[in-house]
């Protein structure tokens, strides 16, 4: 009996937990009422905005890295046997391309982990997506200053290289043991032609792209152009990757031509919805994808299992997130004025406030620029404002929750200290030096 209460000991407690919290919950606040609508109100801008348009896509890239790009290939450029500068090179540059969120990089980052990747020149790369693409750098000089601009790019370089080579550092005997694993596996079979690849991955990362290119009131006048021609790109783009499907790939021409008459029709009679045609595209593609044997099946395969593994964290943590922090403009549980008055000035204690609660927020592509013009604008301080830079857009609660599953509890609570820390003491310093 003894042994079988304390097996029962673990789950009473979680029962009595949840009783506790049950009884005591304040419904009748206000604030508490309007934090929970909070949180649903950014689930559903988080499934309208980024999961038709920035997830689901990233979910194929992801499962097609998995199956189209073979280990060797990952092992040669970014496995622990690659040189560092190669390996950390190509893991910075790769990332800095993509304008994804904290959230859209992960399906990509536990792509190439799970194919190979060294630990240190992954997380790079899961650094490098959300904080140094090219397009925020650009807004970041023109609307915060080009102190912050400049200081945003070198922060966040050496952030991904300084990142990737400490977690390699911490983690090295189990990395060690990893590459034995990998290296002990047989060699695979010769894949498709380079240029096969390239043309298969490259118009599904231009597709990402131009869906997701946002507008913005002090963009440059190409940008804007981007922006008004966005779907005839995103459409541009699909048509070439429905041909290479058919061409190299083995699907049937009429199943891919009879999906894009049902995606044209939709975005003909609905215009004023795009994401609609997109989403039946992407959901037209899996269904195809799924009912195909081979490599496409195996890609289905892979991108399903990204999904169910993804999804339901990163819905769960939006929520949350909501509920807390609220959406940009509006209040969670916690004031937005707590958080001003904490950030103010550029004190250690105020650098770290910014860096964590920037850690915890949700900031969807580019939307961190704005926030962060409206908290300094409360006297929010230049370092601060640099520290929620390099913290904000490269975590969040629902990509900290994603990382849990597929690096575990240890490293991930590593990588979140590191990046807490780091953009803490750089805050500080660029605060000391531009006061």
């Amino acid at each position: 009996m003894a042994a079988d209460w304390k097996t029962e000991l673990k789950p009473l407690a979680l029962i009595a937990a949840v009783f506790a919290a049950a009884y005591v919950l304040p419904v009748d606040l206000p604030r508490f009422q309007n934090g929970m609508m909070e949180g649903f109100h950014l689930v559903k801008w988080y499934a309208r905005e980024h999961m038709a348009l920035c997830v689901v896509p990233a979910l194929f890239i992801a499962g097609a890295i998995g199956v189209f790009v073979s280990q060797a290939s990952v092992m040669r450029y970014l496995g622990a046997g690659a040189k560092r500068w190669v390996a950390y090179g190509v893991a910075s540059v790769s990332g800095s391309v993509l304008a994804v969120c904290s959230c859209t990089v992960l399906p990509l980052f536990a792509g190439i982990y799970k194919r190979g990747a060294g630990l240190g020149p992954a997380a790079a790369f899961l650094y490098a997506g959300p904080a140094i693409n090219v397009l925020a750098i650009i807004l970041s000089a023109r609307i915060l200053g080009l102190e912050l601009g400049v200081a945003r790019v070198v922060g966040a370089v050496g952030f991904s290289i300084l990142l990737g080579l400490l977690m390699h550092l911490f983690f090295r005997k189990e990395e060690a043991q990893r590459t034995e694993a990998a290296l002990a596996e047989p060699e695979a079979p010769e894949g498709r032609p380079l240029h096969q690849t390239l043309s298969f991955f490259g118009a599904m990362i231009a597709v990402l792209i131009f869906a997701n290119w946002a507008p913005s009131k002090n963009a440059v006048g190409w940008w804007e152009a981007i922006f008004q021609a966005k779907w005839y790109l995103t459409s541009a783009f699909g048509l070439l990757f429905a041909l290479v499907l058919v061409r190299w790939y083995g699907l049937a021409l009429w199943k891919l031509a009879l999906l894009g008459g049902g995606v044209l029709a939709l975005a003909l009679t609905r215009p004023e919805v795009p994401d609609l045609a997109f989403s039946l595209g992407t959901l037209g593609l899996g269904f195809i994808a799924s009912r195909s044997q081979g490599e496409v099946g195996e890609w289905f395969d892979q991108t399903w299992g990204f999904a169910k593994q993804i999804v339901p964290l990163l819905l769960g943590g939006v929520f949350v997130a909501g509920i807390c922090l609220g959406r940009p403009g509006q209040e969670g549980l916690i004031p937005n004025a707590w958080i001003a008055h904490l950030v103010g000035g550029n004190s250690l204690a105020a650098n770290f406030i910014s860096a964590l609660s920037g850690a915890f927020m949700y900031f969807a592509t580019l939307t961190e620029i704005p926030i962060l013009q409206g908290l300094m604008g409360s006297g929010m301080g230049k370092g601060p404002a640099l520290a929620l830079l390099l913290a904000g857009p490269a975590l969040s609660l629902p990509s900290m929750l994603v990382l849990n599953s597929i690096l575990g509890p240890r490293k991930t609570a590593v990588f979140v200290a590191l990046v807490v820390i780091l953009a803490t003491l750089t805050g500080w310093l660029f605060g000391l030096l531009f006061a």
